[in-house]
């Protein structure tokens, strides 16, 4: 797996803008509209994350500009109205914020994300300092791998781990991020085990199993159907 991605810091970004509570609401515009970005973290005196203000924080001035904030608040969530009236980064911000640590699972980290309904995360350490920032996109880099590692990391850590070190029986494809397994396999409990370890392999978007179980031999297990042939009038 090695250049694979597989935790948060393998794809975050590493240098982050970031706000400090008193920040001014022109700044805050000012530095979204230079990095290019649509949400930042909010740090306090010690450099430990204590929100994040998006873009979404800042509409709200401009919605309710023309003052009648009775009549809004009558039609709309009061913290909206609320943030109309903020003027820095700690009145406007969402608190506390949702952070992940940098060597949580991608797969966490998307949770994360769609718990909270967020599209990006402030990545902290122990401490509690920004060590950088992972958005959804960052998460979707893991599908860009290549196929034949895919392939390669599904016969390593499913299949020989699985079925022993020279599968001679099964097959593993991957097409566009779609692993497909093929084959007979000594006992039928483990594929479900294989189906699920092979979704696990950074990268991979769906997996299709065709594995069975062993011939059966009607000789020798009297009592068993024989599959392979058809019943008689």
């Amino acid at each position: 797996m090695n250049g694979t991605p597989t935790v948060v810091n393998d794809v975050m970004t590493h240098r982050v803008v970031a706000l400090r509570t008193g920040a001014a609401y022109k700044d805050i515009v000012k530095v979204m509209r230079e990095w290019r970005v649509s949400a930042l973290p909010v740090l306090d005196d010690a450099e430990h994350v204590v929100g994040v203000v998006s873009e979404a924080d800042l509409l709200p001035k401009e919605e309710y500009s023309d003052g009648d904030v009775v009549r809004h608040g009558q039609m709309c969530d009061l913290n909206e109205v609320r943030k109309a009236d903020a003027v820095t980064a700690g009145e406007l911000m969402n608190a506390p914020a949702v952070t992940v640590a940098p060597d949580a699972s991608l797969a966490h980290a998307a949770r994360i994300m769609a718990r909270n309904r967020v599209k990006r995360l402030p990545v902290v350490g122990r401490e509690g300092t920004l060590k950088g920032i992972v958005s959804r996109s960052d998460l979707l880099k893991v599908f860009l791998r290549d196929d034949k590692d895919i392939a390669e990391e599904v016969r390593r850590e499913v299949v020989v781990r699985l079925f022993g070190t020279h599968p001679r029986a099964l097959r593993v494809e991957v097409h566009d991020g779609v692993v497909t397994l093929a084959g007979r396999v000594h006992s039928t409990v483990l594929i479900p085990l294989a189906t699920r370890l092979a979704r696990a392999v950074a990268g991979v978007v769906d997996v299709r199993c065709a594995l069975t179980g062993p011939r059966r031999h009607p000789d020798l297990d009297p009592d068993l159907p024989d599959p392979s042939r058809a019943p008689t009038s």
